[in-house]
């Protein structure tokens, strides 16, 4: 089978999370990898060593509204979590992490042409409850996507 045929049977859900997965180790890790901090880059492979994050990525359906529904369109919420080990950087590693997401989806709504659009619609920073207990920090990117005619399958 072809790239072209493979690509012509997935679903939109595989499409959205793969384009999600590039924008974040392509546009991202090149904002962060600008910055005057050291920030770890993101990474999805299996390597699980200290200077690369693994975000989770999940994406549900959501309720479309009247004039979406009128549209045929369908939407989509996706969340972008990050869970980072305590360090006197982790608070402004959240911060640099939420900063490059915002600023790549702002420059690429469309998430390569995958969606119609995409909006960031929050964002959670998660302190540990107590400092020094080695809980850590986290940050949830949430999102809002929406797709003309998805269906079941493209």
């Amino acid at each position: 089978m072809s790239n072209e045929q493979g690509a012509m049977s997935d679903f939109i859900e595989q499409r959205i999370i793969r384009a999600v997965r590039c924008l974040l180790t392509g546009r991202v890790n090149e904002l962060l990898a600008d910055m005057k901090s050291q920030i770890s880059l993101i990474e999805f492979t299996e390597y699980r060593g200290g200077s690369a994050v693994v975000p989770v990525i999940t994406l549900c359906g959501s309720e479309c509204s009247e004039k979406e529904r009128i549209l045929r369109l369908d939407a989509y919420s996706l969340a972008i979590s990050f869970m980072l080990p305590e360090t006197p950087e982790s608070e402004l590693f959240c911060y640099a992490y939420s900063y490059a997401i915002c600023k790549a989806v702002y420059e690429n709504v469309s998430l390569f042409g995958v969606v119609d659009s995409a909006v960031i619609t929050g964002k959670k920073y998660i302190a540990p409850n107590r400092p020094g207990s080695g809980e850590g920090w986290g940050l949830v990117v949430s999102m809002r996507l929406t797709v003309e005619g998805a269906g079941y399958v493209s």
